[in-house]
């Protein structure tokens, strides 16, 4: 009976031993087991965050760049289009521009043209050999004088270099030096006065001063009774000067009869 007991005893003893390891370990096994889930529980959600982070920013980013491109088209359209209004205001203005200076060049080369056609019918008057002055009449020189006033005496007038150059007499430069110049003053309206070639034209020392231009509205109109004229030789032809309006100069002819 003591053998039996004896190997009870001892297999039970190692059934003892090997089932106490084995517990140990299943128990270590749980214990790990447990922490690596908790671990893993853990490191999922925030990579998840970090993803959905990634997310974000990327589509951040992208709604960004979206955006910039708008504006960036939309600018480009604004400037486009203030560029090609730019350009209808440009070629408009210079249309404008254009249209003006034809008119401009149409009105000078109007009254060029008249000019020119009164100065030929003059010249052709004075050649006529049997061409005579019309005497004027004290009563009637008013009459006379209103018909040779400038309406726009700046456009109207032209000066002996525009006309062509002087081909009228000419005085004698003792004569002139001795009667004529800024320091002999004089009043038309106490000589003689005629219509010659259609033009008013007056006697003076000895000499028939022909107008070749209008005289300037703004004179007054009894310029020729009030005022003290003058004549002057310059730039190649004779002019008539106002001392009351000194920047002004009628071009005038001269003739011996």
């Amino acid at each position: 009976m003591k053998p039996v007991r004896l190997i009870s005893t001892g297999f039970l003893l190692f059934l003892l031993g090997t089932c106490v390891p084995t517990y140990a370990q299943q128990d270590e096994h749980k214990q790990d087991g447990g922490k690596s889930s908790k671990h893993e529980q853990q490191g999922q959600p925030e990579k998840q965050q970090n993803q959905n982070r990634q997310q974000d920013q990327r589509g951040q980013q992208q709604q960004q760049n979206q955006n910039r491109q708008q504006d960036q088209r939309a600018q480009q359209q604004r400037q486009n289009q203030n560029r090609q209004q730019d350009q209808r205001d440009q070629q408009q203005q210079q249309n404008q521009n254009r249209q003006q200076e034809q008119r401009a060049q149409q009105q000078q080369q109007n009254q060029n043209r008249q000019h020119e056609q009164r100065a030929q019918q003059q010249r052709q008057q004075a050649d006529r050999p049997s061409q005579r002055g019309q005497r004027v009449q004290q009563g009637e020189r008013q009459a006379v004088w209103q018909q040779h006033r400038a309406n726009n005496w700046q456009s109207e007038h032209r000066d002996w270099q525009q006309r062509g150059g002087y081909n009228g007499y000419r005085i004698p430069d003792n004569r002139y030096r001795s009667n004529f110049g800024p320091r002999h003053s004089f009043r038309i309206s106490r000589y003689p006065l005629e219509l010659y070639g259609g033009y008013p034209r007056f006697q003076y020392n000895g000499f028939w001063f022909g107008f070749m231009d209008p005289w300037p509205a703004y004179w007054g109109d009894n310029w020729y009774d009030n005022d003290d004229v003058y004549i002057v030789y310059s730039d190649n032809g004779y002019y008539l000067y106002n001392r009351r309006y000194p920047r002004d100069q009628i071009a005038i002819s001269v003739y011996l009869n």
